[in-house]
């Protein structure tokens, strides 16, 4: 795993919105992930929780983050709680923080070990009226197992069944909405990453070449240049399989006179890159394929412009389907005829763009926030019109990621997307 050094300046600014919001005497309790078993022994590769790495830059299991403002001493107002080193442990695992790491990786002061946690919470809970709990509340998540925040919930209501419980989720989201400028910084990396991975692969794809190999390709990239890896699981999809929107088998040949969609991006610092990119598998696109693809590009030059404070994704989502639709009609897709007649609940465009065009983006490739929520300077969300045709064999999907301004900064404004410079490259 890559560790990115971030100053933890911006993690003591990131609590500091948290702290300020939280009621007179409150609690606030924030765990890391569990690990997850992957077989026997094994274990799948840790990956923090997003809100506690926001709150605290640690990247280490077993980690508890408590908030308690108006407690009488000072010093258990905000603690850290994590695993206590010792030989055998990092013998067999490696080296886990020790207190003065994570004093300088957090710029939290009072560090205690994890044994030390349930005397602690007592003090602190019977110090307080109110407990704020940090939930997934990510619109789409589920789990079909009760994850480490639904245990803390349930045993703090056995031992303090009398307090009063409150939602974390909403004030840490709000929060990490809006990025601070070494959010943005981090996001640049990540795409900036992600760009040499796409230039590695116009460089490599041919007639032959196995999806995966593609996928293999980006890897390498990504690692060398000192990301994580995949901040999400690469799509390679070749001709019919870019028909599918979350093709992931990336097993199939590439084949002459196909397209090849790829939706791929670097995690670097936890923060999440999240581009697609169309390309021929023969270096040049049809005359078919260069107008859809043109329709599609041409979609999310007019959408990029709508990613302004007041707009909301609901908003940008009913003006690009109609952008799409006019686009449909010209591809001969569509009739004026059949869209004057068409059911508004069931609208045709949805036969060949079935998807949102937009997501917030950050610590999550699809990052906290709703649809409704209206967009403000500093917020980042992905742009991705699509058009799939299946009868043609026909996939395309163009992503850039966005900061939200008065004019509108694509951060992969350097990722090759225009069909000229495409083919220029796939002929080098």
């Amino acid at each position: 795993m890559k560790k990115v050094s971030v100053n933890k300046s911006l993690f003591i600014k990131n609590r500091s919105k948290i702290f300020n919001n939280l009621k007179s005497n409150s609690l606030a309790i924030v765990t890391s992930n569990d690990e997850l078993t992957r077989s026997g022994d094994q274990h799948f590769p840790f990956r923090q929780n997003s809100d506690l790495f926001y709150l605290t830059g640690l990247e280490q299991e077993k980690c508890i983050l408590t908030f308690c403002p108006n407690h009488p001493e000072k010093n258990l107002r905000e603690i850290l709680f994590t695993i206590k080193p010792n030989d055998q442990l990092e013998t067999w695992t490696g080296h886990k923080y020790t207190k003065e790491e994570v004093q300088q990786i957090s710029g939290i002061k009072t560090v205690k070990w994890i044994d030390d946690f349930d005397m602690t919470l007592r003090d602190l809970a019977l110090s307080s009226e109110h407990i704020y709990i940090n939930l997934n509340e990510y619109i789409k998540y589920e789990s079909p197992v009760f994850y480490r925040d639904q245990r803390v919930v349930k045993n703090l209501k056995e031992q303090f069944p009398l307090h009063q419980y409150h939602r974390l989720a909403p004030i840490i989201t709000h929060s990490r909405l809006i990025k601070e400028k070494e959010e943005i910084d981090l996001l640049d990396q990540a795409c900036d990453i992600t760009n040499a991975a796409f230039h590695r692969v116009l460089k490599f794809v041919k007639p032959g070449t196995k999806e995966y190999e593609v996928e293999a390709e980006m890897t390498h990239e990504f690692m060398t240049k000192g990301a994580r890896g995949h901040a999400y699981q690469a799509i390679v999809g070749s001709g019919k399989n870019a028909l599918v929107l979350h093709y992931i088998e990336n097993s199939d040949e590439c084949k002459d006179g196909d397209l090849l969609l790829m939706d791929f991006g670097a995690e670097y610092g936890n923060y999440a890159a999240d581009c697609s990119r169309t390309i021929p598998i023969n270096g040049k696109f049809s005359d078919r394929q260069k107008v859809c693809y043109e329709a599609v590009l041409k979609v999310q030059k007019a959408a990029i412009k709508m990613f302004v404070p007041g707009n909301t994704i609901d908003k940008v989502n009913k003006t690009v389907f109609k952008l799409m639709e006019k686009e449909l009609i010209k591809l001969g897709l569509l009739t004026q005829e059949e869209v004057d007649k068409q059911n508004p609940d069931q609208p045709l465009y949805t036969k060949y763009l079935m998807h949102g065009i937009t997501h917030f983006i950050g610590l999550d490739v699809h990052d906290v926030g709703n649809k409704y929520e209206p967009f403000k300077k500093g917020m980042v969300l992905t742009c991705e019109p699509g058009l799939y045709i299946k009868e043609e064999g026909i996939g395309i999907r163009i992503e850039n990621d966005i900061m939200v301004d008065d004019n509108p900064l694509d951060l992969m404004r350097n990722i090759p997307q225009e069909v000229e410079e495409i083919e220029k490259l796939m002929s080098k």
